[in-house]
C-alpha cells in the first residue's frame, strides 16, 4: 500500500479544446483516404457514396450524444470499460477491454502505423524498394514496419513523459491535418480542371451496381451488374465496414476521464462537437472524390488511394502526391498519438480491477501509466511485425459496432435499472436517440452475418477467446 501511496496521481489537464482534439485525432487516420474507393466498388453511383458516409455519420453521431450520458454517470478514467462493467458486470466488462488489448486497439495502433510508413514511402522511394530484412516463404519484414515501429515507440516514449506533452503532440498534429484537409476541400473545388459532379450524380438512385473483376484480379470497367433486393442492404452494409472502421475511436477520450477538466460535462461536449466536425469533414471530403474524380477514377484507384488521384488531379501528379503524402503521414502521426495516449488508461484501470497485469497500476513520477504504454506499445509491435492487423482490422468491425451497440442500450438499461440515478447530462432527444443507433447498428450487423461473414466471426472468435481467460483470472481471485 505504501508503494501505491507514493505514485503520482493523473492530474486533470485536458481542457475541452484538448479533449475535442483528442477525438478528432483518434478518429482521422488514413481511411478517409482510402476507404471510398472500395465504397464505390461495392455500390457503383456518387449518390450511393454519399448515403453510406452519411448513415455511418448519423450512426457516430448519435452514439455519441448517447455515450454523454453515460460518460456524465462515471466520469472515471476507463471509460467504456468501466461503463460495461458497472452496468453489465465484469465479465462484460473484461470481454471488451480484453478485445481492445487483443486487436481493437492495439491492432488500430498498428495499421495506421503502417499507413504512414506506406505513405513516406512515396516521399523516400528507397524505403519501398529495399530488400526485406527477413523473408521466410510469404512471411517478411520490411522497413516499412520498422519505420511504423519506430513511430510507435517514440509516441509511447513521449506519452511516458506527462499528460502535457501527449496534449500538445495530439493538438498541434490534430490541428495541423484539420487545416491541411480544410485547404484540400476549397482547393479541389476552386483549382480542379475537369469536373466529374455531374456526371458522378447523373447515375441516380437506381444505378446501385457492384464492380466485378475477371480471373487475374483486373477490373472490369464493363462489369457492373444491377442488382435488387435484400442485396441491395447487404452491399451497403459491406460497403459500411470501411466508413465505419474510419469513423470510430472518437470514445477514447471517455478512457482519460481521469484527467479531463469538469469531465462530467466537457466529455460529452467533446465528443458531439468532436464527432460531429469529423463527420463534416469526411463528407466534404468525398465532395471532393465525385468532383475531381470519375466514378471509375474512383473505384480504380490504385491502391485505393483515392485521395492521392484526387490530388494529383487538382496539384498535378508530382506535386499532388508529395501534398497527399505528407498529409497523410501528418493525419496518421497524430492518430497513432491520440490512440497510444488513451488506451494506456483503459488497461491501467482494468489492472486496478484485477483483470490486468499487475505492473499496469501504477502511474510513474509524471503522473501516466507508464507501464500499461510500454506493454501497449511492445503489442502493438509485434502486430506490425506479424503482418496479419489489416486482416484483424477487416474483420473487427462487426465486434466493434457490437460493444458500441450494448453500451448504447446500456443507457437504457439504467434508465429503467435506476431511474433516479444523477444524470448530470441526458442524452439528447431521448430515447430516439438511441434506437437510432440501436436500429442501424443491429441492421449493419445482421446483413453482416448474412451476406459477409468472413467480416464477422472471427471477430467474435477473437472476442470470445476472452471469456475462458476472464473464468481463468476469477479462480486465481478466489484463490487468493
Amino acid at each position: 500500500m505504501e508503494e501505491l501511496n507514493k505514485e503520482t496521481p493523473a492530474k486533470r489537464k485536458l481542457g475541452l479544446f484538448d479533449a475535442a482534439m483528442l477525438v478528432m485525432g483518434s478518429m482521422i487516420g488514413s481511411g478517409i483516404f482510402i476507404v471510398s474507393a472500395d465504397v464505390m466498388r461495392n455500390l457503383g453511383s456518387g449518390y450511393w457514396l454519399i448515403v453510406v458516409w452519411v448513415i455511418t455519420g448519423i450512426m457516430t453521431v448519435a452514439a455519441a450524444i448517447s455515450y454523454g450520458e453515460l460518460a456524465s454517470i462515471y466520469p472515471k478514467a476507463g471509460g467504456q470499460y468501466t461503463y460495461l462493467k458497472e452496468i453489465f458486470g465484469k465479465m462484460m466488462g473484461f470481454l471488451y477491454g480484453w478485445g481492445l488489448f487483443a486487436v481493437i486497439q492495439t491492432g488500430t495502433i498498428a495499421a495506421v502505423a503502417v499507413a504512414f510508413g506506406k505513405f513516406t514511402s512515396y516521399l523516400i522511394p528507397s524505403l519501398n524498394d529495399a530488400a526485406p530484412i527477413f523473408q521466410s516463404g510469404g512471411y517478411k519484414i520490411t522497413w516499412i514496419q520498422i519505420l511504423a515501429i519506430g513511430v510507435i515507440l517514440l509516441l509511447s516514449y513521449i506519452n511516458t513523459k506527462g499528460v502535457e506533452s501527449g496534449k500538445w503532440m495530439q493538438n498541434i498534429f490534430t490541428g495541423s491535418k484539420i487545416i491541411a484537409l480544410i485547404g484540400l476541400i476549397i482547393l479541389g473545388f476552386l483549382l480542379v480542371k475537369n469536373n466529374f459532379w455531374s456526371e458522378n450524380m447523373s447515375f441516380g438512385w437506381s444505378a446501385f451496381k457492384n464492380l466485378k473483376a475477371d480471373a487475374s484480379g483486373n477490373f472490369l470497367k464493363s462489369g457492373w451488374e444491377s442488382i435488387s433486393g435484400m442485396a441491395i442492404m447487404g452491399g451497403i452494409a459491406a460497403a459500411m465496414v470501411g466508413s465505419v472502421f474510419s469513423s470510430v475511436a472518437w470514445e477514447n477520450v471517455t478512457f482519460v476521464s481521469g484527467e479531463i477538466e469538469n469531465p462530467k460535462k466537457n466529455i460529452v461536449r467533446s465528443m458531439v462537437l468532436g464527432t460531429t466536425a469529423v463527420v463534416i469533414l469526411y463528407l466534404l471530403v468525398n465532395f471532393i472524390y465525385l468532383n475531381t474524380l470519375s466514378r471509375d477514377g474512383i473505384a480504380f484507384a490504385t491502391n485505393d488511394r483515392v485521395a492521392v488521384e484526387a490530388s494529383q488531379q487538382i496539384f498535378g501528379n508530382g506535386i499532388g502526391t508529395i501534398i497527399m503524402a505528407i498529409l497523410v503521414m501528418v493525419s496518421t502521426f497524430g492518430c497513432v498519438n491520440g490512440l497510444v495516449f488513451a488506451g494506456g488508461r483503459v488497461f491501467q484501470t482494468m489492472a486496478k480491477d484485477g483483470m490486468f497485469f499487475k505492473a499496469a497500476i501504477h502511474n510513474n513520477k509524471n503522473g501516466v501509466p507508464a507501464k500499461s504504454l510500454w506493454m501497449q506499445c511492445i503489442w502493438a509491435s509485434v502486430l506490425c511485425l506479424s503482418g496479419q492487423y489489416g486482416n484483424l482490422l477487416d474483420m473487427i468491425s462487426f465486434v466493434i459496432v457490437l460493444f458500441y451497440m450494448i453500451t448504447v442500450f446500456g443507457v437504457i438499461y439504467l434508465r429503467f435499472k435506476q431511474p433516479n440515478l444523477e444524470r448530470p447530462y441526458k442524452t439528447w432527444l431521448y430515447p430516439v436517440t438511441p434506437i437510432i443507433y440501436l436500429v442501424i447498428g443491429a441492421a449493419f450487423c445482421g446483413l453482416l452475418l448474412i451476406y459477409k461473414q468472413q467480416y464477422t466471426w472471427p471477430g467474435l472468435i477473437i472476442v470470445s477467446l476472452g471469456i475462458p481467460i476472464y473464468y481463468i483470472i476469477k479462480k486465481k481471485e478466489q484463490q487468493l
